[in-house]
């Protein structure tokens, strides 16, 4: 698959679930009204989406949320999408997660050809934990952050910087990290569905973050492409990576190879974008995959070259209306 920019799409993230056990400030409103069950893809329906993209030439695959680890069963649907693995139609099967379910599935997970995670952990002080999350158990997340690990996964923090909630604490945040052998990527806040607050006083540009640590440690720069958005670096005195995802300073749209598929089956070609197309419809229509592979070759066509995120204050309020739970990021 490739769109009208000569983007070469590889990379499918498909949101399992909105559902979420946490509501971080971020992503969320505190009172979040989310889909009815019944509106969302069955796991059957889900492996079948998904299949149809591999055999278009996806290769990477991550399952995302809201907590996709929160979905009733999803692991019978890791299990089945693991025989891509098997059959070398795919080479990764991964997940991004909060973190708060792995004690029970980090087993499991690795069993089914999982091989690395992303954690989703923003502080490791207790109480900006529970404020950020509003309810959060930093001390569950950390547990099962351990049982990844003893199970044999690669685990990469991923952490949100936020202004005058977690930015001085980023350095302690990856020397953490890179102690226990686990890169640290660190995200800017992007401006995603209502959240009760605008996120101008929630915004940190990376570009001050990573100038405030190279004044402290020596980064040099890797010519490295996980597949994914990150920016990497060495840390000289951690010997560990460091990755910047910078969707408002300097975006990646250049070379984005991924799609997002909700847990309604509709296709968003651009995290940032109002695009949206129906998959569930000619999934459904017809036992075959032709219209659903007809279907997804339009929505290819329509990926823009790049992202709407605006954080300033003239624009104090999201640039798309979908909350980040929607896709997961």
């Amino acid at each position: 698959m490739v769109d009208p920019f000569g983007r070469t799409i590889r990379y499918l993230r498909v949101s399992v679930t909105d559902r979420c056990d946490l509501r971080c400030f971020y992503c969320m409103s505190e009172d979040m009204t989310f889909l009815p069950k019944a509106d969302l893809l069955t796991l059957e329906e889900l492996d079948r989406l998904c299949s149809a993209f591999i055999a278009k030439g996806v290769r990477k695959l991550r399952l995302t949320g809201g907590e996709p680890l929160v979905r009733r069963n999803v692991m019978s649907l890791v299990r089945s999408l693991s025989r891509h693995l098997g059959s070398g139609a795919l080479d990764e099967l991964t997940l991004t997660t909060n973190g708060s379910q792995l004690a029970r599935f980090a087993g499991e997970l690795r069993d089914c050809g999982v091989r690395r995670i992303n954690v989703s952990l923003d502080t490791l002080d207790a109480q900006k934990f529970r404020a950020i999350t509003r309810w959060g158990d930093l001390d569950k997340v950390l547990a099962g952050i351990e049982a990844a690990r003893d199970a044999g996964l690669a685990v990469k923090i991923n952490a949100v910087a936020l202004k005058n909630m977690n930015e001085e604490e980023i350095p302690s945040l990856m020397e953490w990290a890179h102690g226990k052998g686990m890169a640290l990527t660190l995200i800017e806040v992007m401006p995603m569905g209502e959240i009760g607050e605008g996120r101008i006083d929630q915004y940190v540009p990376l570009s001050l973050v990573r100038a405030r640590l190279a004044q402290h440690y020596t980064l040099t720069d890797l010519d490295e492409n996980t597949g994914g958005p990150a920016r990497y670096v060495r840390v000289g005195e951690t010997g560990g990576k460091l990755g910047f995802i910078t969707p408002m300073t300097h975006n990646f749209c250049e070379s984005c190879n991924r799609v997002r598929i909700t847990c309604t089956g509709t296709l968003h070609t651009c995290l940032g974008h109002e695009d949206a197309s129906d998959l569930r419809k000619p999934l459904r229509a017809s036992a075959d995959d032709a219209l659903l592979s007809a279907a997804i070759d339009r929505a290819i066509g329509l990926k823009p070259k790049g992202h709407d995120f605006i954080i300033d204050r003239r624009h104090n309020r999201p640039s798309v209306s979908r909350h980040m739970s929607v896709t997961g990021g």
